[in-house]
């Protein structure tokens, strides 16, 4: 069997891939982070080192300790974290002292180089589950209506724009009028806020940012995204096809249809007109 590691975050993915890494022959050692990764992870991994946001020579140390020369980065950190509960050591700090750009993705392209410099490649976080990626087309029996339509098509642009600011990878859209751009609070938070300023059309836009290392911080979608959804007032949600992660896609749709929203998955180079996929 081969070695993996995984560097886990918050929510579902860390514990569906290492799930899916074990069934197909690998043994998982996990680096989780404390009050983000989900303590049941435990129950699916063959070893696990407990670490505070920084310390980035436990988490070196634990995978030579087991023999990791490829690695993982899966799962989001609540960004408000770094504010508070963040450790870092002599490595971490060495790090970003050495870095002009510490925003998001300088940040995490810096610590994946670290972890290259002592012999563990960071691997896509969809290497092993490529099935989980957005498949391109309307996958709801609802299309958006022509006024969505154009709410896409003026949305796009503006959210690849903060992506390419790295603000953040969502907005949420209605009448041709940005109500939320996402920002350290997170996607929730952005539909929830856009949501409460619509009238019960608005557009969500999900999207890679136009420089996006899609070995990591890769959008990823749900049930719990539709749910908040309708909470909101929101009525369609769009992603990149190819460079969104999906969970539990028959249930998310079966929400979607159930709440008559509609999800679609944009070709991210063409901007291709909507088709049906069931």
């Amino acid at each position: 069997m081969k070695n993996i590691g995984l560097i886990a975050g918050n929510g579902q993915f860390p514990i569906i891939f290492s799930k899916a890494a074990r069934e197909k022959g690998f043994t998982v050692f996990a680096a989780a982070h404390l009050k983000e990764t989900d303590p049941d992870l435990e129950k699916y991994v063959d070893g696990i080192v407990w670490i505070y946001l920084g310390q980035i020579k436990k988490i070196i140390k634990f995978f030579k300790d087991n023999h990791i020369s490829e690695a993982v980065m899966i799962g989001g950190i609540t960004k408000t974290r770094i504010f508070k509960d963040i450790r870092p050591d002599m490595k971490a700090i060495s790090l970003i002292a050495g870095m002009k750009d510490t925003h998001d993705d300088g940040l995490l392209r810096g610590f994946a180089g670290a972890l290259e410099k002592e012999g563990i490649d960071v691997k896509p976080s969809t290497f092993l589950l490529p099935e989980i990626l957005a498949e391109e087309g309307c996958w709801t029996k609802r299309k958006p209506t022509k006024t969505e339509q154009s709410d896409i098509d003026i949305g796009w642009r503006l959210a690849k724009e903060i992506g390419r600011l790295d603000i953040g990878q969502c907005i949420v859209i209605e009448g041709g009028s940005v109500l939320a751009v996402e920002a350290i609070d997170g996607t929730d938070a952005t539909i929830k806020r856009g949501g409460s300023l619509g009238s019960g059309s608005a557009v969500v836009i999900k999207v890679c940012k136009p420089n996006q290392d899609l070995r990591f911080d890769i959008p990823a979608i749900g049930t719990e995204t539709i749910i908040n959804m309708h909470k909101a007032g929101a009525s369609t949600l769009v992603v990149e096809a190819g460079r969104a992660v999906v969970f539990n896609r028959d249930e998310m749709i079966s929400t979607a249809e159930e709440h008559n929203i509609s999800i679609v998955a944009l070709d991210p180079e063409e901007m291709k007109p909507v088709s049906n996929t069931g």
